[in-house]
């Protein structure tokens, strides 16, 4: 009696969570990986280009010299992975926004950035604003993502590749594969 009660949990246990693992919503995480794509270019943008960071092994060569390299800061991994870090926070500034003609439903900035300028942002009545269970679903997508796919956005962000969205987004993960906005910048 006891071991058919064991296997009845595990059976309804893994039931739920096979099937919480598949309902991921498409258009949060498509949205979440391209905000990411947005926020990074953003802060890359944001670095002297003329900054570098020593990176290599910093041994000693056997005549005693050291071999190190400098690439630039911008695009290191180190400050990659540093920015990774806190990419998540700036997703209270997106909020779902509704093309007004074709319905489209996507996660928009909504925020000016400080040295950006705010007419290169759609009208505010297209925005819906759910309160921080809207922004705390953002964060967690971003967080998800950012997990998942670490490896790939530093690799790719170091590499300087173009079309990142399209890369990291769709041919990478499948967030935001089949989407009807997949090319379109945020």
């Amino acid at each position: 009696m006891a071991s058919w009660i064991v296997q009845m949990t595990v059976m309804v246990l893994s039931v739920f969570i096979s099937s919480s693992q598949g309902k991921r919503d498409k258009m949060l995480y498509c949205s979440a990986c391209r905000a990411i794509v947005d926020e990074l270019n953003y802060s890359i943008s944001q670095v002297d280009p003329k900054k570098t960071i020593n990176v290599g092994g910093f041994r000693l060569n056997p005549d005693g010299t050291m071999k190190d390299k400098k690439v630039p800061l911008a695009r290191s991994e180190t400050h990659l992975s540093e920015l990774l870090e806190g990419v998540c926070n700036s997703m209270s500034d997106y909020a779902l926004h509704v093309d007004p003609d074709t319905q489209h439903k996507q996660y928009m900035r909504f925020a000016p950035r400080s040295s950006g300028a705010t007419g290169d942002f759609p009208d505010f009545k297209n925005f819906q604003f759910d309160g921080p269970e809207a922004s705390d679903s953002m964060k967690f997508a971003c967080e998800a993502v950012v997990e998942e796919l670490e490896d790939d956005i530093i690799s790719l962000f170091s590499q300087d590749v173009e079309h990142v969205h399209e890369e990291l987004c769709n041919r990478v993960s499948d967030y935001c594969e089949g989407s009807s906005h997949t090319n379109e910048e945020l």
